[in-house]
């Protein structure tokens, strides 16, 4: 069985930092590309940032750019999404998904297997 583990949300106050786990069991990570989603209050899900398994080469969205961080070890299976300089729109639930690809599609219909989320709180 599959399954994608997110952890590491919380508050934080704006300016601080936070780091995002995503633990794959029942695959190997190293064969997927691997994207950060987020979905805020009343909003849509958008990708955040991605991990390219062509190459390991990395994407951010450009309200994260400079900010966030996506790395993959691939000796624990784990994802990591490293966020500084947090912001209040940075609030949302992120979750993290895989697709055989060598590439991050941007349809979500597309990708194989999701976590199940973990809430980001940014507030003073």
């Amino acid at each position: 069985e599959v399954q994608l583990q997110a952890s590491g949300g919380g508050l934080v106050q704006p300016g601080a930092s936070l780091s995002l786990s995503c633990a794959a069991s029942g695959l190997i990570l190293d064969y997927y590309s691997i994207m950060w989603f987020r979905q805020a209050p009343g909003k849509e899900r958008e990708g955040v940032s991605c991990i390219k398994s062509s190459d390991g080469g990395t994407w951010y969205a450009d309200s994260v750019k400079g900010r966030f961080t996506a790395s993959r070890d691939n000796a624990k299976n784990t994802v990591y999404l490293r966020m500084n300089s947090v912001k209040p729109e940075d609030t949302a639930v992120y979750y993290c998904a895989v697709v055989l690809e060598p590439v991050c599609p941007a349809t979500m219909t597309v990708y194989d297997f999701w976590g199940q989320g973990t809430l980001v709180t940014v507030s003073s």
